[in-house]
């Protein structure tokens, strides 16, 4: 002991030997390893703890291998490299991996520097007067070959132990594998409403779903403030979010978002802690689009509150990058709330703001922005003002000029781009809005011919656009078969709000010019079969005719 130790491990080493001559038990030499290797090399407590038991990797790993089979569960996916990026950081192991790691350690979460209780509810340090925790070298180990043996016997058999397994305490509802920490009841609310989508059970939204929809929402903004990732994580993370933009249309709206907001619940835990600039950045993008994502969704499902509550939280993680075309992005999309659920005027303000943000750069939210303006101003066009018209028009002529000049990237998602069928529905939306029935159902026709079937959503509303057209050119009892072909035609858990709103906009449309005509009555009666509702309250299911 004569030359002072330069690794991590040979400092521990000592440490350890010294501490067990004096009678420490582990918990204790984790705490002096601690102490000492932490300013030195950076050694978190979790890898104190491995260090203080004087075992490899591969012993812990083996450990909580032959706690699972103990527990009779199928072996875990935890490997050396998992558990590495433990005692790094750059991972934080869920509450199943959490669990047994405290079950081997024999110590609470917060020994191990992580401050989430155990979703055991249990102890796991040993208690006063209790048996110490044997050595790894100690000779009266139980053999290797025994079932019930532990690499290091730190851990006693299953008949022993005075702790619930987690195969005991996880419902029929959590979904399979290791959970993340800090599972809250967001997550099994979540979990549990996906579960039953999968199993095909019909689901209704209800104020439990929607809180815990919105407690989630509120966790981002309290923690956006607040991260530890690797940039392979983001890099995992950016091209599930961007895959997101492919499934939107095709995938039915609540499976859409349960799938959606657990991944932005895991993102949400890897902002607690504050990252490097640069990763920062990206994890702060990554919030911005799937809380976009989010209230992109909501809109469809009817609750424009928590639509704009997504949106406000898009806007926070989004200012945190400070890339404006982000911001654009956002903002542009946050337009769709008012323009279908609210005001044209505000529509209009926001389509104008995301201009504003875009600047002169060729974007996405530059193409977009005076797209929706244009549908903003053919609404109100609708509603008696007179410089609308003119001005909507010119609004598609800017549009489409920074449409055609976006790269191939940009016009081929239908979330995070803007393609070109929707830029053909937004032009016959606004060719319809403004009593050009003709030249907007030639639009229309067109874009049915870009949108693949799978498109559900816009594909449905250009129907719903071209049902409108012939209510224009005089033919109610045309517009209303259309309308109701076009819901009729979609699966029941593809009714979302949005097109069963839209779809009774025409109803109100045909009433409010031709009276209460005879086909209105099984055009309301066929939209009162199932869809997807969303239960908020005080917005009329039949809109006045002044606001179609």
């Amino acid at each position: 002991m004569s030359d002072p130790p330069r690794k991590e491990t040979d400092v521990a080493r000592r440490i350890r030997a010294r501490a067990l001559a004096r009678g420490h038990c582990p918990v204790e030499i984790a705490q002096e390893i601690h102490e000492a290797c932490g300013p030195l090399f950076g050694t978190s407590r979790i890898k104190a703890h491995r260090l203080a038991h004087g075992v490899a990797l591969s012993d812990i790993v083996a450990q909580v291998k032959a706690l699972y089979e103990v527990d009779g569960k199928p072996a875990p996916r935890l490997g050396e490299t998992l558990l590495s990026a433990y005692e790094s950081g750059y991972k934080r192991p869920g509450p199943e991996y959490l669990h047994y790691l405290c079950s081997v350690y024999r110590v609470e979460p917060d020994a191990l520097d992580y401050q989430s209780p155990c979703i055991c509810g249990r102890g796991h340090a040993t208690r006063p007067g209790g048996a110490s925790v044997p050595q790894p070298r100690e000779p009266e180990r139980r053999p290797a070959q025994d079932p019930g043996a532990l690499v290091g016997a730190i851990i006693p058999r299953a008949d022993e132990r005075p702790w619930a397994t987690v195969h005991d305490l996880r419902g029929p509802d959590r979904a399979e594998g290791p959970l993340s920490i800090d599972v809250g009841e967001e997550d099994i609310v979540l979990r549990r409403t996906l579960l039953q989508l999968l199993a095909g059970a019909g689901v209704a939204l209800d104020g439990q779903f929607l809180g815990a929809v919105d407690n989630l929402r509120r966790k981002m903004d309290d923690t956006l403030v607040g991260a530890t990732v690797s940039p392979t994580m983001l890099d995992q993370w950016e091209e599930t979010t961007y895959g997101y933009g492919q499934q939107y249309q095709a995938t039915p709206s609540l499976r859409m978002l349960c799938d959606v907001l657990l991944d932005f619940s895991e993102v949400r835990r890897m902002c607690d802690k504050r990252q490097p600039v640069e990763l920062q950045e990206r994890l702060c993008r990554i919030a911005a689009q799937l809380s976009g994502l989010s209230g992109l969704i909501m809109i469809n499902l009817g609750d424009h509150r928590l639509a704009r509550s997504f949106f406000r939280t898009a806007r926070t993680a989004a200012d945190e990058t400070g890339d404006r075309q982000l911001r654009a992005w956002v903002t542009v999309r946050e337009s769709l709330v008012p323009m279908y659920y609210g005001d044209p005027r505000e529509a209009l303000h926001l389509a104008r703001k995301a201009q504003d943000l875009a600047g002169r750069t060729p974007s996405v939210a530059a193409a977009m922005a005076p797209a929706v303006e244009a549908r903003a101003l053919g609404m109100l066009a609708m509603r008696g003002r007179g410089d609308a018209a003119p001005s909507a028009r010119r609004a598609l002529v800017r549009g489409r000029s920074v449409f055609d000049q976006l790269s191939k990237t940009d016009t081929s998602d239908l979330v995070y781009g803007f393609t070109d069928r929707q830029m053909a529905f937004y032009e016959g939306d606004t060719f319809t809005s403004l009593g050009d029935h003709k030249h907007g159902d030639e639009v229309l026709s067109h874009a049915l011919t870009l949108y693949s079937p799978t498109d559900r959503v816009d594909l449905t509303l250009v129907r719903l656009d071209r049902a409108m057209c012939k209510l224009h050119a005089g033919h109610p009892d045309a517009a209303l078969n259309a309308g109701q072909e076009a819901i009729l035609d979609l699966p029941a858990d593809h009714r979302s709000d949005i097109l069963v709103h839209r779809a009774r906009q025409i109803g109100a449309a045909v009433s409010a010019k031709h009276g209460d005509m005879p086909a209105l009555k099984d055009f309301y009666e066929a939209l009162a079969g199932p869809w997807v509702k969303s239960p908020t309250q005080g917005r009329p299911s039949v809109p006045p005719a002044e606001q179609v």
